[in-house]
C-alpha cells in the first residue's frame, strides 16, 4: 500500500526558508534569498547650503527661462515611471503566475509533463480556458497568487488599463551576480527625479538585490536607500529659514537672493574664459533657483510621506490603516512608489526577500506570491489614482521547479510542491499601466483583436527556456536591454537606443522589432 510522506508545514510570510540543500547562509544577499533579512535604511536630508549645488525642481516666481535652463518643473524628466521588483532566491513567474508557451505565443501551450514542473497541476492546465485570465492583457494562469495579489490591489477600471509582456530568461539561481537590475539604464535612457535620481530599498550599488550591468553603473546616480515613510519624509530639510518666515515669504526671500546674486554674478571676471564663466554663473543661478523651489515645493515635509497620503493609507486608500502599520512589505513598497509615481524619483527597485521557497510544500510560496502580487497592484493603483502611466518590471534571480507531488492543503491549493532550484524555468515579465486606455502591441502584432499580452522568447515543451528563442534568453545582459528597448520604445525614444547604449547586443532594427511588446504611450 502507498503511503503519502507528510508534506512540510507551510512557512508564514517573513519567516526564514531552512534548505538542507543549502548551506548556511553568509552574505547579504543570501540572508535575504532566504528571509532573515529585511533591511534597514539610514537616508540624510540635505542642507540649505547643500541644496545649492545639487540638482532638483520646480519654482515658484522664477522665470520660464530660469526654469527650462535648470531643468526646473517636469516631475522626472517628461519619462515614464519606472519601478522594479527583485524577488530574491528565485521566484516561480512562468507558468503556475504568467503563462508562458511555445513559439507559438502565450497560449501555444506546453506538455502536461512541463507544466508539472512549473507546478501546474493536471486539473489545472491553461489548455481548460476555465484556467486562463487575461484581465490584465497578459495571460494569466487564473489561480496564479501574483493575479490573486494585484485583483486585491486595483479596480477594475484600473485592471482594464494595463498590458504586460513575459520575457523567457534563463538566470542563475539563488546569487545576485545576475546583473539584472536595469535601473542605471533607465534613468541613462532619460528618467531623473526632481529630488533623486534613482532609489531603491537595499544599500547596494544597484538599489536591489541582483547586481546592475557593470557597463550601465554610473556613480553619481547610486541608488539612494528607502525602505520606509521616515526615509522618504527625511529626504528634505529646508534649514532654519522656515521657522522664520512663513513658507511662501521664505520662498521670496530666496527668488530675490537669486536675483541679487545674478546681477552679481554678471559682474564678476573669472579670468577662465566666457564658456567656462558661463557655466559657473549657471551653477549658481540654478542653485538658488532650486533651492526656492524646494521650500516652496516641500516646506512641507510631509508631501513625501506614504503615510499621510490618502490615495495609499485609510478608508479609502490602497491600504487599510492597520495593514500598512502591521506590514513592512507594504510600507516600503508605499514609501518607493510614492517617490517614483510623482516623480521625486526616476526610477525605483523594491527588493522582496524570501522568494527561495522550494521548501518541499506548496503554501509557503503561494503566500510570498499573493503577498508580492498585492504589492505590484499597489504600485498600478497609485498610478491610476495619480492619473500616471507606469512600466513594472518583475524578476528573479533563476526559479523553481516541482516533482509532480501536490499540496492539498488551503493554502496550497492542490498545486504542486516546490523541490528544488531550477535556473531552465526562468522568466522575468513587465506590465504597464496607461492612463489613456490599454497599451496597444506593436504594429498590430496580434491580428485576431484577442488581447492576450505579448512574450518574448519561448519554452521548449517541457517547460525548459529555448535559449536560442531570443538575445535575452541566455544572457542576463541582454535580458536587461530588451528591457531598457521597451522602455525607450513606450516614451516614443526607440530611435535613440543604438546611440544611447552602444555596443548592444539586440541585433538590427528589425531584430529589434521582434523584442517590442506595444506602441509608444506618448
Amino acid at each position: 500500500m502507498f503511503i503519502r510522506k507528510p508534506l512540510k508545514r507551510p512557512l508564514a510570510n517573513g519567516e526564514p526558508l531552512f534548505h538542507n540543500d543549502h548551506g548556511r547562509p553568509r552574505t547579504r544577499r543570501e540572508f535575504i534569498a532566504q528571509g532573515f533579512r529585511a533591511g534597514t535604511a539610514t537616508v540624510v536630508g540635505t542642507s540649505m547650503l547643500g541644496l545649492f549645488a545639487n540638482p532638483r525642481t520646480a519654482a515658484a516666481e522664477l522665470s520660464e527661462q530660469i526654469k527650462a535652463e535648470c531643468g526646473i518643473g517636469i516631475a522626472g524628466a517628461g519619462k515614464i515611471p519606472f519601478i522594479c521588483f527583485d524577488l530574491a532566491g528565485g521566484a516561480s513567474i512562468a507558468g503556475s503566475n504568467v503563462l508562458m508557451g511555445k513559439s507559438g505565443g502565450q497560449m501555444d501551450f506546453l506538455s502536461t509533463a512541463g507544466y508539472s514542473k512549473l507546478g501546474v497541476p493536471g486539473n489545472m492546465l491553461p489548455n481548460d480556458p476555465a484556467f486562463v485570465n487575461t484581465e490584465l492583457g497578459l495571460a494569466f494562469h487564473s489561480d496564479s497568487g501574483f493575479l490573486r495579489g494585484i485583483q486585491q490591489s486595483t479596480s477594475m477600471m484600473t485592471r482594464m488599463q494595463i498590458n504586460g509582456a513575459i520575457i523567457a530568461a534563463r538566470s542563475e539561481n539563488d546569487t545576485g551576480n545576475n546583473p539584472h537590475n536595469p535601473m542605471y539604464g533607465i534613468h541613462k535612457a532619460g528618467a531623473n527625479g526632481s529630488l533623486l535620481s534613482l532609489i531603491g530599498s537595499q544599500s547596494t550599488e544597484s538599489g536591489g538585490n541582483s547586481m546592475a550591468p557593470m557597463n550601465l553603473i554610473n556613480p553619481e546616480v547610486r541608488p539612494t536607500k528607502i525602505d520606509r515613510p521616515s526615509d522618504a519624509k527625511g529626504l528634505v530639510d529646508v534649514g532654519d529659514l522656515t521657522s522664520i518666515l512663513n513658507q511662501t515669504d521664505a520662498v521670496s526671500v530666496m527668488e530675490a537672493v537669486q536675483r541679487i546674486s545674478d546681477a552679481k554674478m554678471n559682474s564678476v571676471s573669472t579670468g577662465l574664459g566666457s564658456s567656462a564663466e558661463n557655466e559657473i554663473r549657471k551653477l549658481v543661478r540654478c542653485g538658488y533657483a532650486k533651492s526656492a523651489d524646494i521650500i516652496d515645493t516641500y516646506g512641507d515635509p510631509t508631501i513625501l510621506d506614504p503615510g499621510q497620503d490618502p490615495e495609499i493609507v485609510g478608508n479609502t486608500g490602497i491600504f487599510t490603516e492597520e495593514e500598512f502599520r502591521s506590514n513592512r512589505e507594504f510600507q516600503k513598497t508605499a514609501s518607493v512608489m510614492k517617490l517614483a509615481v510623482n516623480g521625486f524619483a526616476g526610477a525605483g527597485t523594491i527588493t522582496m526577500g524570501g522568494y527561495d521557497y522550494h521548501t518541499g510544500e506548496r503554501a509557503t510560496g503561494e503566500r510570498r506570491d499573493l503577498l508580492a502580487g498585492r504589492c505590484m497592484g499597489a504600485c498600478l493603483e497609485y498610478a491610476a489614482r495619480m492619473n500616471k502611466p507606469l512600466m513594472l518590471y518583475v524578476f528573479s534571480d533563476g526559479s523553481v521547479s516541482s516533482n509532480g507531488t501536490l499540496d492539498d492543503s488551503e493554502d496550497g491549493r492542490g498545486k504542486g510542491v516546490w523541490t528544488g532550484d531550477n535556473q531552465q524555468t526562468a522568466a522575468s515579465f513587465f506590465l504597464v499601466y496607461n492612463p489613456g486606455g490599454r497599451p496597444s502591441l506593436y504594429q498590430d502584432r496580434n491580428p485576431t483583436g484577442i488581447q492576450t499580452g505579448f512574450q518574448i522568447g519561448f519554452m521548449r515543451a517541457d517547460a525548459s527556456v529555448e535559449t536560442a528563442s531570443s538575445p535575452a534568453a541566455n544572457n542576463v545582459n541582454q535580458l536587461v536591454q530588451t528591457v531598457l528597448l521597451n522602455y525607450m520604445q513606450l516614451n516614443g525614444d526607440r530611435g535613440r537606443f543604438a546611440s544611447t547604449f552602444v555596443g548592444h547586443g539586440l541585433g538590427n532594427t528589425a531584430s529589434q522589432d521582434r523584442l517590442l511588446a506595444f506602441n509608444p504611450l506618448v
